[in-house]
């Protein structure tokens, strides 16, 4: 999963095919590495935690200046299951009501700052309603993603009938609590030709492996090594956001990498990995020995005044969104007769294509191109196999990505006939030791009965990135959660959970022209996926009653009655 922020011609930029809300609370985006060097070291001699940005302990408050508290309601404002932003003064605070307990938590999801109290309450947890991000309301602990924070737990009392929050100051405006981790130990962090572990790939997998290992107590060498020149990136926002620099864009500033000694090696290419040895080779020559190993190299897309996308899939038509608002005009070109067609059907496809044409987005649909004419070095126009010509200044190639996994042909490291990796529950490859991730890897899906497939969903590969490194640590994690993805156009966010592949009918309620819907995926009597402009928080309900193993039978969607999604997730 890499990415490029440089411009050689042709540019190359690998893109998950996620895309971001452009319309939400813009998100305090960390500063990151500007002409960063080739490695990031970790240092500290000792085993022991760092207690950064969060509040240690049972009694978390270093003194009564620092804190603030307050009546906050009587406790039978709150029924069993609600949820209620209060204000503390200094801030607010997500206040819940489950099975007779209060629980307060920070109001805002720590991921893109989407307000907690409209997401979905549901085991013990709260789901956001934008991305489907979930935190365990008794720690504050993120237990799915995306997002790497976790929420910040307060102190709750009831005295005469009424609830007091205890919260401090700082923990009420930073709103997001980065969990205690380890720092490394290792004498031969740094320098010497071997680690403990090694993470091909730094996308969202690879980072959230490192960080769990750390998490989870791991004080020895980790190295992290990337193909792109920058640290790891919010990848998503790429493709929405095209004119945003790295820094901008980074998950994490270089002190973090610098205070857990987790070392990125950037513009490193793996060239050859050796399973009997345990030793990869780097295109300089560099060899580095490792005793246990997470590939997680994502996919490679490449691309390239008056655009042409080639393409209307997710990543096509979100960067025709974007470039709207930039190009003289916007032109898609798509094999389908509609866009997002095998994804989304027909139906929703047709108003999709609707709202962009509404915004001067012109579509050729059932051709594609034959022909790229440059005049003078530059692109001047694109000829379709119907034999029309349109000028073109920028041509972007949105159709699909590959497997980033040709260094692993001749390794004994299973690849499928499409290059992809195959992994168990556990995300073990068919090599002992050796561990995969994210874009690039086909793994068996509990909630569809084990059926093997690919997600390159940025959820997905955080989520696979935890396991991989529990299982790195012999936990026995088994991967077992419901995809979930989004994306944003014009301002208009579309939310999806679930699997759809080879639905057999789409029931729709709501009103697609008003963009204001819901759509139900089915296959046979069941329920695979749904998707919604509008009509929030109903995906993350959906995602929900899925995770809870219940089945969404067809005949319950078809009724329009949606009062068996307002229960708590049975």
């Amino acid at each position: 999963m890499g990415g490029c922020f440089s411009k050689p011609k042709p540019v190359e930029l690998k893109i998950e095919v996620v895309l971001p809300e452009k319309e939400r609370a813009k998100e305090e985006l960390s500063a990151g590495g500007k002409g960063s060097p080739r490695a990031y070291q970790g240092n500290g001699t000792a085993r022991h935690f760092h207690a950064e940005e969060r509040l240690p302990g049972p009694h978390p408050y270093p003194g009564a200046q620092d804190c603030v508290e307050a009546a906050v309601c009587h406790v039978k404002d709150l029924e069993n299951g609600q949820m209620r932003e209060v204000e503390l003064g200094w801030g607010k605070v997500l206040l819940v009501k489950d099975n007779g307990e209060f629980h307060a938590l920070g109001h805002k999801c720590p991921h893109y700052g989407a307000p907690l109290v409209k997401g979905v309450l549901s085991r013990g947890r709260v789901r956001c309603p934008w991305h489907g991000a979930c935190f365990n309301i008794s720690t504050g602990d993120l237990e799915d993603f995306p997002g790497l924070d976790s929420l910040h737990r307060f102190q709750v009392k009831i005295e005469k009938e009424k609830v007091y929050v205890r919260a401090s100051k700082q923990a009420l405006q930073l709103q997001r609590r980065t969990k205690m981790m380890a720092k490394c130990i290792s004498p031969s962090a740094g320098h010497s030709s071997s680690t403990n572990v090694l993470i091909v790939g730094a996308g969202a997998a690879g980072l959230v492996c490192a960080e769990t290992l750390r998490q989870e107590g791991f004080s020895d060498r980790i190295v992290l090594c990337t193909l792109d020149r920058h640290l790891p990136y919010d990848r998503p926002k790429l493709s929405k956001s095209l004119d945003l620099q790295p820094e901008q864009l980074a998950l994490r500033p270089k002190e973090f990498f610098r205070a857990y000694g987790i070392e990125v090696l950037t513009e490193a290419q793996v060239v050859t990995v050796d399973v009997k040895n345990k030793k990869v080779v780097f295109k300089d020559g560099f060899k580095l020995e490792y005793s246990k190993l997470l590939l997680a190299p994502g996919s490679r897309l490449a691309r390239d005044r008056n655009a042409v996308v080639v393409g209307a899939g997710f990543l096509g038509m979100e960067v025709a969104s974007y470039l709207t608002e930039k190009a003289h005009s916007v032109s898609v070109v798509e094999l389908e007769e509609t866009p997002f067609k095998r994804f989304l059907g027909e139906r929703v496809g047709r108003a999709l294509m609707k709202m962009f044409e509404n915004n001067r987005v012109k579509f050729y649909m059932q051709t594609e191109v034959s022909e790229l004419r440059a005049h003078e070095g530059k692109l001047k126009e694109v000829m379709l196999k119907s034999n029309k010509i349109i000028r073109a200044d920028v041509c972007v190639v949105g159709i699909g990505a590959v497997p980033a996994t040709s260094f692993l042909r001749q390794s004994g490291i299973c690849l499928d006939s499409r290059g992809y990796i195959p992994v168990n529950k556990m995300m073990q490859t068919n090599v002992p030791g050796v561990f995969a991730a994210g874009d690039a890897v086909t793994f068996p899906l509990a909630w569809r009965n084990n059926r093997k497939v690919n997600i390159p969903h940025w959820q997905m590969a955080h989520m696979q990135g935890r396991v991989a490194a529990q299982n790195m640590l012999a936990q026995e994690a088994e991967i077992s959660t419901v995809p979930y993805l989004w994306t944003a156009m014009f301002g208009k966010s579309l939310r999806y959970t679930g699997y759809g592949e080879g639905f057999d009918d789409v029931i729709i309620q709501g009103d697609l022209e008003e963009l204001k819907f819901v759509a139900f995926y089915t296959k046979g009597d069941e329920v695979i996926a749904v998707a919604s402009m509008n009509y929030d928080p109903i995906v993350s309900k959906v995602a929900e009653v899925l995770a809870s193993g219940r089945a969404i039978r067809k005949r319950e969607v078809e009724t329009g009655d949606m009062s068996w999604l307002t229960g708590k997730g049975s």
